[in-house]
């Protein structure tokens, strides 16, 4: 796999293709949909960052408002004054990459001034297109994601992901995002309502290669896994893995998960395997 460099704010980045990229997920929240309430004192996120860090998380994704389906909004106050305690204390110790999951244009920006990294929104830049101009200005990764919420979307899985995020591309270029600071996630579960549909999207994932832009894949814990498995969301660890591994091998880069350990390890048999593959071909 062509390893490419992403590039983020604070002059940091990180090379995409040749090791799998796992993003650990910091919900600061009381209701997210299989931790909330866990980490929502600064003390006790900080703890789940130090500890997805040893695990091998290379990025903490800190997130102030719940998106399972159903979740009370908060207003931007709010999710402010949960994240960015933790996003300063991470950015202080200087033990990770830190990204902030929000669609909101000033909370993106006081989040990379407080030492973000990246920013990753997932609306797909539509429901705050400022956000990419934040990107933009600041110099920061950019995470788009794929969803289905708040429309009609295509019948056909992998030309609803071009329309969507052909239009999101073009919000992000109108604001001045450089093509090396864009990242690109599916959105599994976001208005994907079946396991056929979220199955669906995991067969033809390799597709998505078409827009030209490293891949994020974010399955962890999601429903369609538990449908499945018949497993309860803190029981999925398993099941996401096996679902990381089935997205690595179509060239997914990024890795969105909760349970970072069991996800490392299965991404680094997933990562020995290519490099195999590479390495016969080029004899």
């Amino acid at each position: 796999m062509t390893t490419r460099r992403w590039r983020l704010a604070h002059g940091r980045h990180l090379d995409l293709g040749g090791k799998s990229v796992v993003v650990g997920i910091l919900n600061v929240t009381p209701d997210s949909f299989s931790d909330g309430g866990l980490f929502d004192a600064p003390e006790k996120a900080l703890v789940q960052a130090r500890r997805m860090v040893g695990e091998g998380a290379l990025v903490v994704d800190v997130g102030g408002e719940s998106t399972r389906p159903g979740a009370a909004a908060v207003s931007a106050a709010e999710e402010q004054d949960r994240i960015l305690p933790v996003i300063e204390a991470l950015a202080t110790s200087g033990e990770v990459l830190i990204s902030v999951d929000t669609y909101r244009a000033e909370t993106a920006r006081l989040a990379v001034a407080a030492g973000a990294h990246i920013v990753n929104d997932v609306w797909g830049l539509q429901r705050e297109p400022d956000i990419a101009r934040v990107a933009a200005d600041t110099g920061a990764g950019l995470v788009i994601m794929h969803t289905g919420r708040g429309r009609e979307k295509l019948p056909d899985v992998i030309a609803d992901q071009l329309a969507f995020l052909g239009t999101s591309l073009n919000i992000a270029h109108r604001h001045g995002v450089a093509d090396d600071h864009i990242v690109l996630d599916a959105g599994f579960g976001f208005a994907k309502e079946t396991a056929d549909e979220n199955l669906d999207l995991m067969a033809r994932f390799s597709e998505l290669h078409a827009l030209g832009f490293p891949l994020m894949a974010g399955t962890s814990r999601k429903r369609f896994i538990g449908a499945i498995t018949g497993r309860d969301a803190v029981d999925r660890g398993a099941g996401t893995a096996a679902t990381s591994v089935i997205l690595r091998l179509q060239g997914a880069h990024l890795f969105r998960v909760h349970d970072v350990a069991i996800n490392v390890d299965a991404l680094a048999l997933a990562d020995a395997m290519l490099t195999r593959q590479t390495e016969r071909t080029d004899r």
